[in-house]
């Protein structure tokens, strides 16, 4: 065998070898595995209420204040009363002298002596007039005479009582004296009251509402109250629909159980209904998604997945108001799973 045989038979043995090791070492085709389908859970949209809060500020009052303002001016020359004291109704609170006093009261004995005088005389021309020894017009000018001086001693009367009452100041309600500006020797002006009269029991919060809130307002609404770690429970009992034209905000008063404690004037957190919806069609706020701002869910049936568009509602933090899209027999997916679309096969969790 020539040379050229020899080198080229044994370049057949070492391709033929080199086959055979890359056959018995080549690594096995790869077997895609099977990919178990998502476990989700479900639940059916549930009927229920959804209501909205919305915070605010507002002012414990007592339920009935009087502000005590002196119908006369004067120097005030006893007090009666100091700061945190109970009166009752009528009773004296201070004494003011008008400088009037005593001359209704010289007005008051003039006209009683007149009107005296006048019944005597008519006493008198009665009997004259009864034997004919007067004329009937000198009587009827005695009886005008009486009657004058009956007319005259009531004005004065009036005049004398009113001077009186304004000299005598008293409550007009039973309650706590929650602030008195009231000094002996001091003066009293019809500009500035002498002091407010809060009256017991049950207190009231004050605020105020913007328009778009004042339709969910009404009378025997209940509202949550916080103070100092304290919750307080409260009742609309006034809506005003008059705005305010300082703060373009409508007046609201609510009674407020179990206050007490709380003093006039301290500020509380509140929190009324902005918007409710009752007995309406609720899912989880969270199974709820979203593309470019249209909601949707995806919804179970036998084993495969599908997304349905929804239009809703309000909703809290919880639950989010269905109008349309799926009903009380559909089964929503309340789990998230990226393996979640269309026709993806799916096993209900039990």
């Amino acid at each position: 065998m020539s040379k050229g045989a020899k080198i080229a038979a044994a370049l057949v043995v070492v391709v033929a070898v080199g086959a055979f090791v890359g056959i018995r070492f080549k690594a096995p085709e790869s077997v895609p595995e099977a990919v178990a389908p998502p476990v989700v859970r479900v639940r059916q949209p549930e009927t229920g209420d959804i209501e909205l809060f919305r915070g605010m500020t507002g002012t414990v009052e007592a339920s009935d204040s009087v502000y005590v303002i002196p119908k006369a001016a004067g120097e005030i020359t006893a007090v009666y009363v100091k700061n945190g004291d109970y009166v009752t109704e009528g009773q004296l609170l201070c004494e003011i002298d008008t400088k009037q006093v005593d001359a209704a009261k010289l007005q008051l004995d003039a006209a009683r002596i007149a009107l005296q005088d006048a019944n005597k005389n008519l006493e008198r021309m009665n009997v004259l007039y009864a034997s004919g020894d007067i004329s009937a017009q000198a009587f009827e000018q005695v009886q005008s005479g009486a009657k004058s001086a009956k007319i005259q001693y009531d004005s004065a009367k009036l005049a004398y009582d009113y001077q009186i009452e304004f000299s005598s100041v008293t409550a007009t309600i039973s309650g706590k004296i929650e602030s008195c500006n009231m000094e002996v020797h001091g003066m009293a002006t019809q500009s500035s009251p002498l002091c407010v009269i809060s009256s017991e029991g049950q207190k009231v919060v004050t605020f105020a509402v913007p328009e778009a809130v004042l339709p969910h307002v009404k009378e025997g609404e209940g509202i949550r109250i916080e103070k100092a770690g304290s919750e307080y429970q409260g009742t609309v009992t006034e809506v005003n629909t008059m705005v305010d034209p300082a703060t373009g905000l409508f007046k609201v008063k609510a009674s407020l159980d179990q206050g007490d404690a709380l003093p006039n004037g301290t500020v509380v957190k509140l929190y009324i209904t902005s918007d409710k919806a009752e007995n309406v069609l609720t899912i989880p706020v969270d199974s709820v998604y979203y593309d470019n701002g249209n909601p949707y869910v995806y919804t179970y049936d036998d084993g495969i997945v599908h997304r349905t568009d929804i239009e809703t509602g309000i909703s809290d933090s919880e639950n989010i108001q269905i109008l349309s899209g799926v009903s009380a027999a559909d089964q929503v997916i309340i789990t998230w799973s990226p393996e979640l679309y269309e026709g993806a096969p799916a096993v209900a969790a039990e």
